[in-house]
């Protein structure tokens, strides 16, 4: 699937009009060899003073920490990469910070900022353009070697800041986080392409977001992530949030980039999601007009006591992925003591196509007993299975694992081929359509204790001796217009197969 990448552009995107001050005329060699550090930030300092626009021309500037500066923008002409160096000869990146309060909370890489190759906090009116590249090659991707003095882990990591844009960059291995803002308000990323092994772009506390026509390859992490941790001490919302236009992805890194696309078996991960952590809450949010490809589907989840609310997805399209639908109520709890278990509530979801789908794993709603999901509408929805599955060896009341990590294999398998629904109150599927492509002898969906559930004009494949629905601890459940079953209404039933 070809797609176009920021920075191939034939036509270079105008020069910003504010004044420039060229790397190269503050010592920067861009051979790729020289470490440039000093020179760039020689740069930024002199940009700051007035503000204005540091300038990369073509060449390779091999780097350690930059230091932005308010009011300043990074521009990367065509042919001009920015590399993260590997540490060497005592050289390397900026100490990370000293633990603060949380840090246990959360993993290392979210709570520190300065170990990375660009990084600024308590900035305003910051820019990082192209059509250049960002390469993190010299940068470690988690594990114990990034807490280790010298290793920088970001590729651009901001903390307390307001009015960014990232724009029409490249961006390859990205390090832990190519691109994380942490309490960034009014951020905004635009154009930009990332090809990257870990997380492609996570969005921690920050109000006021808009991502848009953005690409984003990550096999083993999630492609757009949307957090509410207690890095900064204190619990904040990730709130006001528009995600629209863009690709996501799972193929082996670097072959989105090089347009060769590679890919391994299901599993791969690629995919946007709130959560894990959730400390805080996730309220306003719009997803529209995104591509998945090859890695796993949408995922809500709380698990850290935060309420996910107000969620709206439209317009989506997937192809071999693992379990399109994701909604997880848990507790987890990695967080001060005392918060109670958060809540997830009134999202909606619409107009969704979902071709060749891990069978193991349909879409699934899944709250924890005493807490449940609510207000949940999802229509005009297609989902195509591989199917080929049977119930044997699959539980019917698959374990609860409460306190788990939140992820679509955590229950193991799953006793229905479309949809898996658990501890939920008030769910709408209007106009949905199950489908698999080898036979499947699980139901098309399995409920349990679920309250008001209403499923309209929907269509399911079935096996011979196959129940379409299968009901246990379930109360004011309707089904009209649908097949292949015929329009059924039960006040409460404590098992019932239809």
């Amino acid at each position: 699937m070809a797609l176009p990448l920021a920075g191939t552009a034939a036509a270079e995107p105008a020069r910003p009009a504010a004044k420039l001050f060229d790397v190269t005329e503050f010592g920067a060699r861009g051979d790729g060899v020289t470490i440039d550090t000093a020179a760039i930030n020689r740069a930024v300092d002199a940009a700051a003073k007035h503000g204005g626009t540091v300038f990369f021309p073509a060449g390779t500037y091999a780097s350690y920490s930059v230091h932005l500066k308010s009011n300043v923008a990074l521009y990367l002409a065509h042919n001009a990469t920015l590399l993260a160096a590997a540490p060497a000869n005592g050289r390397g990146y900026d100490p990370a910070e000293q633990p603060g309060a949380g840090n246990s909370y959360q993993d290392f890489g979210h709570s520190h900022w300065h170990n990375s190759l660009i990084w600024g906090e308590n900035l305003v009116n910051v820019t990082i353009g192209g059509p250049g590249t960002i390469d993190g090659e010299g940068l470690v991707s988690g594990g114990s070697q990034e807490s280790q003095p010298l290793q920088g882990n970001k590729a651009i990591a901001l903390k307390l800041c307001r009015n960014v844009v990232i724009r029409d960059v490249t961006m390859v291995n990205g390090g832990h986080f190519c691109i994380l803002p942490t309490g960034v308000d009014n951020f905004r990323i635009d154009n930009v392409v990332i090809d990257t092994n870990r997380d492609g772009i996570d969005i921690d506390c920050c109000k006021n977001v808009r991502i848009s026509n953005t690409t984003v390859n990550s096999p083993a992490d999630d492609a757009i992530v949307l957090k509410s941790s207690y890095a900064l001490g204190y619990v904040r919302d990730t709130e006001n949030v528009t995600i629209d236009n863009c690709f996501v992805s799972g193929y082996d890194l670097g072959t989105l980039v090089d347009g060769t696309y590679k890919t391994a078996a299901f599993g791969r991960t690629g995919r946007i999601k709130c959560g894990t952590e959730s400390n805080g809450g996730f309220k306003n949010i719009a997803i529209s007009n995104v591509v998945f490809e090859h890695c796993r589907g949408l995922a809500f989840e709380t698990v850290d006591g935060g309420a996910l609310e107000d969620i709206t997805v439209s317009n989506i399209t997937m192809r071999d992925v693992q379990m399109p639908i994701f909604f997880r109520l848990g507790s987890r709890m990695r967080g001060p003591a005392g918060i109670p278990v958060g809540t997830l509530r009134r999202v909606s979801i619409a107009n969704v196509i979902a071709h060749n789908s891990d069978p193991r794993y349909p879409s699934a709603i899944a709250g924890i007993p005493g807490h449940r999901i609510e207000d949940v509408r999802i229509s005009n929805v297609r989902h195509h299975m591989v199917g080929g599955l049977t119930m044997n060896g699959i539980p019917e009341n698959p374990p609860e694992v409460e306190n788990a990590y939140p992820e679509p294999s955590m229950f193991g398998p799953l006793p229905a081929f479309g949809f898996f629904l658990r501890h939920v109150d008030g769910v709408t599927l209007d106009n949905v359509e199950v489908r698999y492509e080898q036979q499947d002898l699980r139901p098309a969906f399995a409920l349990r204790d679920v309250v008001d559930a209403d499923f309209h004009h929907v269509k399911a494949d079935k096996a011979p001796g196959t129940p379409t629905f299968v009901l246990d601890d379930v109360s004011d459940f309707r089904v009209t217009t649908s097949r292949p079953v015929a329009d059924t209404q039960l006040d409460q039933t404590g098992h019932s197969e239809l």
